[in-house]
């Protein structure tokens, strides 16, 4: 499967900057850049060693494109493990077509998505689980996921599969050895260290699998549904969340009829705020529907703040009461924020009668901006970023996550074929199974199909 023609692509974003970096990776890359590189020192790249840098120009013909600086990678010592050319040239947008133009001519070929790290992965550089981190790495925008990704790209998920994956091999080389003596009844495989390891195996799986949740979140961001009654202050929180007039705020109860979004980092962690629209009794069918999405947003967040005027509880504290009753049965297992807006306009004696009323409420003032940080503090509160101060491996790939519940599932049945006294060939089936999985997830099993799926997500020139 792998390819040695020559290909070329764009490495830094598409526009124009300062400098741009046009690579070069197959077997001809070397000879392909020297055909249009004239150094100030007359040297010729095809001599030059590996990991140097030289200073010249990109001619075509007689015609000089852009004074330039290559750098020279020959395999297997590069990012692909191919020899490699980086065209470090001025950012001009004619510039860089005019190169890779003239390129193509030289025998080049457009990069296909992801193509550099795919052959990357085909020439042993990186497992596909590192690889698969390498889109991740370079998605991460905020700390948490960049963390992830980079505990991923150095082999921590990889090491931790390929030693279960190494250990299950070796007992299962002797249940298979066993089979060669099935006449003979004889049994080369420990039971005993047998069940031993699966007990491990079953262990880490499940610590694995409970990561993803985390994971997940931290990846995609942490999705926070904001409700209440109109004219609350929910567009207000938002603003005030974000530093920004996000969301249009008036007195009129109703203004929000749509959910609006956006993204927040607190602590490292990203925040997709959702706010939503008010909820009531309306006749109005626009404002009706943007409830109705409102119910909706609130089944896909992780965390629902609940906002009430404060200042109004005395008059509508019952009928607050009910609704903010029917989201924690409707929602039980929602991490629930239940916040008194408009602090402001309440005495110190009435935020204490409100606080014995509702204990776990939150005083706030969206407008002032009083309160706010004290917000933040308990959403980060919710996310269990123990692992991540651990450098423990987390999960954040579907993918993955679906070969280790798969990988899960038959290594429970290899315990209960051994707890059964199942007859070797049929544990033996279980056990590839199980192993079959765990090489699908570092790359040791796989096939065009899964390949072409995960590299298509790649930008064009990684």
């Amino acid at each position: 499967m792998i390819n040695q023609d020559s290909i070329v692509a764009l490495a830094t974003p598409s526009g124009a900057g300062a400098i741009a970096i046009i690579r070069i990776s197959g077997s001809e890359a070397i000879t392909i850049g020297n055909s249009v590189f004239k150094s100030i020192k007359n040297k010729d790249l095809t001599k030059q060693k590996t990991h140097t840098l030289h200073l010249g120009h990109i001619v075509d013909d007689s015609k000089t494109l852009d004074e330039v600086l290559v750098s020279v990678f020959k395999g297997p010592n590069s990012y692909t493990g191919e020899d490699t050319i980086e065209i470090s040239c001025h950012g001009s947008t004619y510039i860089q077509q005019q190169i890779i133009q003239l390129l193509l001519r030289k025998g080049c070929r457009m990069a296909d998505a992801g193509e550099f790290t795919l052959r990357a992965f085909l020439n042993g550089k990186l497992d596909l689980s590192q690889a698969e981190a390498v889109a991740d790495l370079i998605s991460s925008d905020n700390e948490a996921s960049h963390q992830i990704a980079m505990q991923q790209m150095r082999g921590g998920f990889s090491n931790e599969i390929a030693k279960l994956r190494e250990e299950l091999l070796n007992f299962a080389s002797l249940i298979e050895l066993e089979l060669d003596f099935a006449e003979e009844d004889v049994e080369f495989a420990d039971r005993t260290q047998f069940h031993e390891l699966l007990n491990r195996i079953e262990f880490v799986l499940k610590r694995l699998i409970d990561s993803f949740a985390v994971g997940n979140v931290i990846k995609n961001g942490i999705p926070v549904a904001i409700v209440g009654e109109p004219n609350v202050g929910k567009s207000t929180l938002l603003n005030a969340l974000l530093n920004e007039e996000r969301a249009i705020v008036s007195d009129i109860a109703g203004t929000t009829r749509d959910t609006i979004e956006d993204e927040l980092v607190i602590g490292g962690i990203g925040f997709r705020f959702i706010d939503t629209a008010g909820i009531r009794e309306t006749k109005d069918v626009v404002e009706s529907i943007g409830i109705k999405k409102t119910f909706e947003k609130i089944e896909q967040a992780q965390v629902v703040i609940f906002l009430f005027d404060s200042s109004e509880f005395k008059v509508s504290g019952l009928k607050l009461k009910v609704e903010l009753e029917k989201i924690k049965n409707q929602f039980p297992l929602k991490p629930l924020v239940v916040i008194g807006n408009k602090s402001d306009k309440l005495s110190e004696i009435e935020i204490v009668n409100l606080k014995s009323d509702i204990p776990e409420i939150l005083m706030l003032s969206a407008k002032e901006n009083i309160g706010v940080d004290e917000l933040k503090n308990q959403l980060l509160s919710f996310v269990n970023t123990g692992a991540l101060r651990n450098n423990e491996t987390i999960v954040t790939n579907t993918r993955h996550y679906d070969s280790l519940l798969k990988a899960l599932d038959e290594i429970q049945k290899v315990k209960f074929g051994l707890e059964t006294n199942l007859s070797s060939d049929l544990i033996a089936l279980d056990i590839r199974e199980a192993l079959y999985q765990f090489g699908l997830i570092t790359g040791q099993v796989s096939n065009d199909e899964l390949l072409g799926n995960i590299f298509a997500n790649f930008c064009i020139g990684k």
